[in-house]
């Protein structure tokens, strides 16, 4: 983004943009290369909840036109992400980066690219299988993909009940910064960086466990499956934990 030089926000170091003609086929991971007429994907690399990644993706936003907004969501949560967006208050009070993204699009078409879904699921058992793990961690990626569905449902449900009462059930796990979307835009950059810097140390000094192993690859595989098939709809803007920004780019 060209206008990193005055916002520290925005310098691009988070942001990739593909277009169609960018994307290869990958047959093990299941991305088709079927690039004709598609549209272009820019990725937004973000920290939960955090100000200056809402300030990047509102950036983004306004620059690009998406005709879809993919998110870093299971399908069945969108709901209650979309109904955080309505809110008059910029960025809205709940949904953290993902309601601000909705609220930011002017396109209609959000959607989930996260498991769990049927594809998800199909995909993580082909790698469970592949990669002949023991019984215990099978047993343990199953137990966490149980998990994710429990919360995903909980949000689903949250939003029934949100646009039937208009009683708000703040389901999501809430993140702490030590800057908030008043703060000047150095020390929002400031603290992101800090916080990203301080993830990756962990990640590289700390070998991942099989199960989250596993687990991430499915994840970053599906998105990028996901992804590739919005692309034959035009433009997509994905918005995605920056754990998994290039991951995902590499299997586009």
């Amino acid at each position: 983004m060209d206008r990193g030089a005055a916002d520290p926000r925005l310098t691009g170091e988070y942001v990739r943009r593909l277009g169609s003609d960018d994307s290869s086929d990958d047959a093990s991971d299941g991305v088709a290369d079927d690039a004709t007429d598609a549209g272009d994907v820019t990725l937004v690399g973000v920290v939960h909840n955090h100000p200056a990644s809402k300030h990047r993706i509102r950036a983004v936003l306004d620059e690009v036109d998406p005709a879809v907004l993919a998110l870093e969501l299971p399908p069945v949560a969108v709901p209650l992400y979309d109904f955080d967006a309505d809110d008059w208050r910029t960025p809205p009070r709940f949904g953290g980066e993902m309601s601000a993204a909705i609220q930011a699009a002017a396109t209609d078409r959000v959607v989930g690219i996260d498991g769990p879904d049927p594809g998800f699921v199909a995909r993580l058992v082909r790698n469970l299988l592949g990669e002949d793990v023991s019984l215990s961690t099978a047993r343990s990626v199953l137990s966490s993909l149980a998990g994710v569905t429990k919360r995903a449902v909980g949000c689903r449900l949250a939003a029934a009940v949100a646009r039937t009462i208009g009683v708000r059930f703040d389901v999501s796990d809430p993140a702490a910064h030590d800057c908030a979307w008043t703060d000047p835009p150095m020390a929002q950059a400031r603290d992101e960086r800090a916080q990203v810097e301080r993830a990756r140390t962990i990640a590289e000094t700390f070998e991942q466990p099989t199960t989250a192993r596993v687990r991430d690859r499915t994840r970053d595989q599906h998105m990028a499956s996901r992804l590739s098939d919005l692309q034959q709809e035009g433009d997509v803007v994905a918005v995605v934990g920056i754990a998994h920004l290039d991951p995902v780019c590499e299997r586009l």
